[in-house]
């Protein structure tokens, strides 16, 4: 927050944010590359126990890409990603299990047990949360390609449906869900299904106030080689201008490919926003300036809450 003269300023201008959001539900997508050094990870847990205190709701939503490919090149497991999006095969799954519903998640949730936060894991398989099909393969364009190639991306799960029951009971009691990127189906298959897709399917389904990427760099970027070239405000018209531009590749792309879907699904703002500066999260919800980029549906606005 900014320095001022008044002690007191700030917590006046962040009081107006914690009346208005109070009660709200707030999804929260953290990617692997944030929770992954554990200074890093601790303090993005108290900034979600600060926002628990205020009472809050708080789903929280992890990948953990860079743990996965750490643990498939130790298993001499090949990776393979087309237009920001993993393939999935039998061992990558395998892998992905022992990553995505253990250790990135246990480390997760230890951390948030510290922070004081009663947070309880779960995968999309629990109580039928998150179910899926197969994707069948489909027509992408790589970065830097001009015209689109068939991709089978294996076991990959589109999805369904959300049954957010087992959410909302958690929440009502006061509990911080924290949820792993895996996805049944109904012949109870699982399935490798990407944790942006998932959040923005989770914020539409609990009607949430916000949906947050928490990402490694501050933002969106018109160049992602300057941090200083972030993008505060837009809206879909202007993200799709960006695509057009070719701003937007690589992993942003499903995190776009997601923020539009929450904001067709009914919530009203979505945030990308730097995972590694401090208190960054706190900034862009309880200060007019923000810290990242806030997209909404229609017109920008002038304030980040």
């Amino acid at each position: 927050m900014p320095l001022s003269p008044n002690p007191y300023a700030a917590l006046k201008e962040a009081s107006q944010y914690v009346r208005l959001f109070r009660g709200k539900t707030f999804v929260v997508k953290v990617g692997g590359e944030v929770i992954a050094e554990p200074k890093i990870r601790k303090a993005l847990c108290e900034q979600i126990a600060l926002l628990w205190s205020f009472s809050i709701k708080v789903v929280v939503v992890h990948g953990g890409g860079a743990e996965l490919d750490a643990v498939c090149a130790s298993m001499n497991i090949p990776v393979e990603k087309v237009a920001g999006r993993r393939v999935t095969s039998p061992a990558v799954l395998d892998a992905a299990k022992m990553v995505f519903a253990g250790q990135v998640h246990m480390d997760l949730l230890s951390e948030l047990q510290a922070a004081g936060v009663p947070a309880v894991g779960l995968t999309g398989l629990d109580a039928g949360l998150v179910k899926a099909h197969r994707r069948p393969p489909v027509a992408v364009i790589p970065d830097g390609a001009t015209e689109p190639q068939l991709v089978d991306y294996g076991l990959v799960g589109d999805i369904d449906a959300i049954d957010p029951h087992v959410l909302s009971h958690l929440l009502e009691g006061g509990f911080v869900p924290v949820v792993a990127p895996l996805s049944g189906g109904e012949d109870g298959a699982i399935y490798n299904t990407n944790a942006d897709t998932i959040a923005a399917s989770l914020a539409t389904a609990l009607s949430a106030e916000k949906l947050f990427f928490l990402l490694s760099v501050p933002g969106l970027l018109k160049d992602v080689a300057r941090s200083s070239s972030l993008i505060p405000h837009a809206t879909l018209e202007e993200l799709a201008g960006l695509e057009t531009t070719g701003v937007i590749t690589g992993g942003m792309r499903p995190k776009i490919t997601a923020v539009k879907a929450a904001l067709h699904g009914g919530v009203p703002s979505a945030h990308l926003v730097s995972g590694l500066a401090p208190d960054a999260l706190l900034a862009e919800i309880f200060t007019n300036e923000g810290s990242g980029t806030m997209i909404v549906p229609g017109l920008s606005v002038g304030v980040a809450g």
